[in-house]
């Protein structure tokens, strides 16, 4: 006989297109998610005007349990690839498996846009966080790529691209 659990259970996610009535959730939740990069960048990772203009040019997809948002995703389809970026989880609800599950989606969005690669890049100072956690979704690296001139950085930078086949 199992002694009862004390725990909560767990609260059912769904993930659905984000509309522009998301955008101050979603711009809540990439700077709470994003945080971590202040390592390399001062101030927040974007705004809501940020938030439209990325939304003018592809997808978000928002995770939400009992009506909150908790994380989010955006997807950008750029030919025959799609690009991954922004991957979000509320940071209380991180190491839960919500991350792979907004991957998973994305993914299979893009494959349904037509996608038969999903891209993404990963700074540098995050590489050792991001990259295992890429890796075991089956992303493998690329190449570095430099960061844009137009970008400073507190500490130098560059970008990994990872790449995976979505066939």
């Amino acid at each position: 006989m199992t002694a009862p659990s004390n725990a909560a259970p767990e609260p059912i996610v769904t993930i659905r297109h984000a509309t522009e009535h998301d955008v101050p959730a979603l711009t809540r939740l990439i700077n709470a998610a994003f945080v971590v990069e202040q390592v390399a960048f001062d101030g927040d990772r974007v705004d809501q005007q940020g938030v439209r203009g990325y939304m003018s040019r592809g997808h978000f997809l928002l995770a939400e349990a009992a009506g909150s948002p908790i994380g989010c995703v955006f997807i950008e389809q750029r030919d025959d690839r799609a690009y991954l970026g922004l991957l979000s989880v509320e940071p209380a609800l991180q190491g839960r498996g919500l991350g792979r599950r907004l991957v998973d989606a994305a993914e299979e969005l893009a494959r349904s846009l037509g996608a038969r690669a999903m891209d993404l890049r990963v700074i540098s100072p995050r590489a050792d966080q991001l990259l295992p956690f890429y890796e075991r979704l089956g992303y493998t690296f690329i190449r570095n790529e430099p960061f844009p001139p137009d970008l400073v950085a507190k500490v130098p930078c560059h970008y990994l691209l990872m790449s995976k086949s979505l066939g």
